[in-house]
């Protein structure tokens, strides 16, 4: 089974993702900052991160550039309410393979884990398909 860590500092939020989740996938980890999702992922090497950006301690960014400069195989999909090509730039640029909006998280979530398990590399969430692509990439999405 699929292993997943969730970092979000809303402990609603988090009960959300668990609800959503936990039928197709292990649910292996809940945190609330971004230094705890960075301990978690080393200390359960789970196949898919779900990261929040706005973090206290560490944010998302920080959390996912520190574990690409580690060479962790978990993949990152960045779950924000932030919907713009600034911060969806930030987010790939740092090493994410994921945006995902939270205001679609219900329709799109369960896609983007699946598309970055299946080697997408960098998956921008449908609702998104009206902004640019990040200026630092060519390819974002196999479909």
């Amino acid at each position: 089974m699929i292993r997943v860590v969730l970092a979000d500092d809303h402990a609603g939020v988090l009960a959300e993702l668990r609800e959503q989740l936990y039928k197709v996938f292990e649910i292996v980890g809940a945190v609330e900052d971004g230094k705890q999702a960075v301990e978690a992922v080393l200390r359960l090497d789970p196949d898919v991160l779900v990261l929040d950006i706005c973090m206290p301690v560490m944010n998302g960014f920080q959390a996912s550039a520190r574990l690409r400069g580690l060479k962790c195989r978990t993949k990152i999909v960045i779950l924000t309410t932030y919907e713009d090509d600034e911060y969806m730039d930030l987010a790939f640029s740092s090493g994410a393979n994921a945006y995902v909006t939270k205001r679609h998280f219900t329709t799109d979530l369960l896609t983007a884990i699946h598309e970055v398990l299946n080697g997408n590399t960098l998956f921008k969430s449908p609702s998104l398909r009206g902004l640019g692509l990040p200026r630092r990439l060519t390819i974002l999405e196999n479909h």
